[in-house]
């Protein structure tokens, strides 16, 4: 790979911090992954002391970084989208989580394998960790100031090389089991109002998923940009997906998709991801807790329990929420479905109009409906109505393994790091 001349002799972005000294300690990059020597307790506390110093900073730290990377390595910036703002947000994020889980193997494992099989659709090799490690120590060494130390450098090396061997490793075991990414184009567009389409995809192979997973899009308007979405529906046997996409402000991919991808436009999709999918009912009902586009995993899912059967639980409840009755998306279907399966209650709740019978949020309907401690449940909406909906549900006595959920942004750097289910808890009703 070519070289260009070290940036740590650039000034510091802030005047706090004084300029990285050249000669200060920072190993030599680690290329055998798989011998990286163990994280001992020594360098948990020294990595955790050290992010404390950089806290204040991270934002710079993380511009710093891909100034360094892309100066060194210019040949892999055509793997970054045009516009890093997001990407600068989601390496703090995954470096934060990294150094919060550095102490517990089991969960730092199961992150990281997640992070490894997720950044295979960016193109990333084994070959990349060990450069990005480089440019990433150069970048703590620069913001650490006179903290750092060759001690500091070691701990730090080690605790790099063992994330990174481990998100090597499981994109190398996905690589056995399926492709990056799969080729897709878009087959079906509809707009259903309030700023949302439903997107239908058909990929050119069979893309094997379970209700209630999500899915990561990349859209010729916005290349190497990827968001979740979920598709509206169990698995089809020609493996067509259908998307509900709301155009969010400033959102690049969803305005594209909603306003601008028409019928035969091409697209890209990631391995599908997530764990909120059906367990066993185990003699508990069932209750699904949906707001905005979040009803499309949850239609899924009910869709998946009507062909599976829902075995012992004896009903199945859905609320739907929304600010106005004019964005109760989906409503009618729900209530069509119902009358198609005597087994489903659909209710909804609207919290910014007066309506009679609908009024409220819906922490507030869930309370007047519980109790809900004998329920299985699964939730999916925006972070304001998952967060009310989960206090709601612990108040009302649901143990936190009984409830399931994906988190809404960026599912991978915030997931439950539980193990998967396995595949008869998937299907076994």
């Amino acid at each position: 790979m070519q070289n260009t001349p070290d940036l740590d002799m650039r000034p510091a972005p802030t005047d706090r911090w004084r300029p990285a000294d050249p000669h200060r300690t920072v190993p030599a990059p680690v290329t055998d992954l798989a011998a990286a020597p163990p994280v001992g307790a020594e360098d948990v506390a020294l990595v955790r002391a050290s992010l404390e110093v950089v806290a204040p900073h991270v934002t710079e730290l993380a511009r710093y970084f891909y100034d360094i990377l892309f100066a060194r390595y210019p040949q892999v910036r055509n793997m970054f989208p045009a516009d890093l703002d997001v990407q600068r947000e989601r390496l703090v994020r995954g470096l934060l989580r990294i150094v919060e889980l550095v102490d517990a193997p089991g969960d730092l494992v199961a992150f990281c394998s997640r992070l490894g099989r997720g950044h295979r659709k960016f193109g990333t090799q084994s070959a990349h960790y060990p450069i990005v490690g480089e440019c990433l120590l150069h970048a703590l060494a620069h913001f650490a100031g006179p903290a750092w130390s060759p001690e500091l450098a070691a701990a730090w090396q080690r605790a790099y090389t063992a994330a990174a061997g481990v998100m090597a490793r499981a994109a190398e075991e996905d690589a056995q089991l399926r492709p990056a990414v799969w080729d897709a184009h878009i087959v079906g567009h509809v707009l259903r109002g309030n700023g949302i389409a439903e997107i239908a995809v058909q990929p050119r192979q069979p893309y094997p998923f379970v209700a209630g997973q999500y899915v990561s899009i990349e859209t010729p308007w916005a290349p190497r940009l990827w968001r979740h979405y979920s598709p509206a529906h169990a698995p089809q046997p020609n493996s067509q997906l259908t998307f509900h996409v709301r155009a969010v402000r400033g959102g690049t991919v969803s305005n594209a998709l909603v306003h601008h991808a028409r019928v035969g436009d091409a697209v890209r999709l990631g391995p599908p991801e997530g764990d909120m999918v059906l367990r066993p009912t185990a003699g508990r009902d069932l209750l699904f807790v949906a707001g905005g586009t979040g009803l499309a995993p949850i239609r899924a899912l009910i869709e998946q329990a009507a062909r599976n059967g829902i075995g012992d639980a004896r009903e199945v409840s859905l609320f739907i929420g929304a600010r106005t009755a004019d964005e109760l998306y989906g409503l009618d279907d729900m209530l069509r479905m119902s009358q198609r399966y005597h087994w489903l209650r659909v209710r909804a709740a609207v919290s910014d109009e007066q309506i009679p019978g609908l009024n409220g949020t819906l922490p507030e309907v869930l309370a007047e409906f519980g109790p809900w401690y004998r329920h299985e449940a699964y939730l999916c909406g925006p972070p304001q109505m998952l967060g009310g909906a989960l206090q709601a549900l612990h108040r009302h006595g649901v143990p936190p393994h009984h409830i399931h959920y994906d988190p809404w942004d960026t599912p991978v750097l915030t997931a439950p790091l539980g193990p998967p289910p396995t595949d008869e808890e998937i299907y076994e009703q």
